[in-house]
């Protein structure tokens, strides 16, 4: 899907890292809520409250989930976090994410 229809935008800005990961919360008429961002080159470790599924569009970093070795990415790509967990992400060049939460 390369467009989402019929969300509300949230207008402030999700800032992390000094800037370097950024992104927008949408907000979808059943409930449900993804958000829409980029990251800069950098090292990064991520908390997760809800599950969250991790859609890649473009860039090239590496991964690491939980209990498992880091995993080179070739985007686009999709990778899902369990709840209640953090990841962690080598970015090696701007990368533009999407993450859905699920409840």
């Amino acid at each position: 899907m390369s467009k989402f229809e019929n969300v509300t935008a949230v207008k402030e800005a999700n800032i992390y890292y000094d800037g370097k990961v950024t992104s927008r919360t949408l907000e979808f008429s059943d409930g449900s809520i993804k958000s829409l961002g980029i990251m800069m080159p950098g090292e990064y470790t991520f908390g997760t409250n809800d599950a969250e599924i991790m859609e890649i569009m473009s860039g090239e970093l590496d991964v690491k989930l939980p209990g498992e070795d880091w995993k080179t990415l070739n985007t686009p790509e999709t990778f899902s976090v369990p709840a209640s967990s953090s990841f962690d992400l080598k970015i090696k060049t701007v990368t533009d994410y999407c993450c859905s939460y699920i409840k």
